[in-house]
């Protein structure tokens, strides 16, 4: 994979995030809450962007990355590795490692390295392994069992950034798995179709049956702030598996060209989902600490 000039047909170039994040206005974030879905960025040459990317972004820096944790009153957070860098974890193992009792991280590694490059990761910080479907840059889900076989061994978890259109053809192998997996952003699936759709009651069963989903991503799902369209989805998902679900803010929201909102939006979104204290607390804290290790 090597470094490429933005190309606005290919991959367009998307804004950054709001510069002056804060939380939540109608709850206090509990104490220990865990930010479970966001991303460090960095600029070429030295992080190289894939040539296959489906988008262009702006730098986002570990500073900005934890000043966002602040502000929004996360003590917590899980780093996912961005699909621009591919394979390439170097700056999110840095940040792992410069902040090892705060952050985790989700990596996406070939099946190829020897297996010290995997305990490697793991002493860094490295909890999961990310399968991607939905933009260039990714690894997909051909060898799954594979994945699922190194997950097991490493004492990791799976997670999936995938359509819940194409659950429905993926639902038996991944109901098949023996690491545990996480879903993406409800699915990244359009609110507007209902919780009757095919795919999404695909989604809920795999979650009902032992799977994890994070309650994010509602500006990917819902054009309009507070996407009050996507409560019926969160609601469903919640009451499948009240236990598996987390929540992430997705900062610094890559691949998104609407109104730019900020994370303390999203966070009353939350409060939207589950209006009940308990429930977010066990989706911010409990939940996350269980799955993440904090």
């Amino acid at each position: 994979m090597t470094a490429t000039a933005p190309n606005p047909i290919i991959a367009p170039v998307c804004p950054g995030p709001d510069p002056l994040p804060h939380g939540p206005l109608s709850f206090t974030v509990p104490p220990k809450a865990v930010d479970a879905h966001a991303h460090v960025i960095g600029r070429p040459p030295a992080y190289p962007f894939v040539d296959d990317r489906s988008y262009t972004p702006p730098e986002a820096t570990e500073r900005n990355y934890l000043n966002m944790l602040d502000a929004t009153g996360m003590t917590y957070g899980v780093l996912v590795q961005v699909s621009v860098h591919g394979t390439d974890n170097r700056l999110m193992r840095q940040t792992l490692r410069a902040h090892h009792e705060r952050l985790r991280g989700i990596a996406v590694m070939p099946l190829s390295l020897p297996e010290n490059e995997y305990v490697a990761a793991r002493e860094d910080g490295v909890v999961g392994l990310r399968l991607n479907v939905l933009f260039g840059g990714g690894i997909g889900f051909d060898a799954l069992s594979e994945y699922d076989a190194l997950a097991r061994d490493m004492g990791w978890h799976l997670q999936f950034l995938i359509s819940v259109k194409d659950l429905p053809a993926l639902a038996p192998a991944i109901s098949k798995l023996r690491a545990p997996f996480v879903v993406d952003h409800m699915g990244h699936f359009p609110a507007e179709r209902g919780v009757d759709a095919p795919g999404f009651r695909t989604l809920v069963e795999l979650i009902r049956d032992g799977g994890w989903v994070k309650l994010s991503g509602a500006y990917r799902l819902s054009p309009t702030l507070p996407y009050k369209d996507t409560v019926a989805l969160a609601q469903a998902l919640f009451n499948a598996a009240p236990d598996r679900c987390v929540w992430g803010s997705d900062w610094p929201h890559v691949a998104h060209y609407g109104h730019m909102m900020n994370v303390g939006d999203l966070l009353e979104t939350l409060a939207m989902w589950l209006p009940c204290e308990s429930d977010r607390n066990r989706v911010l804290v409990d939940n996350a600490h269980r799955l993440y290790g904090f």
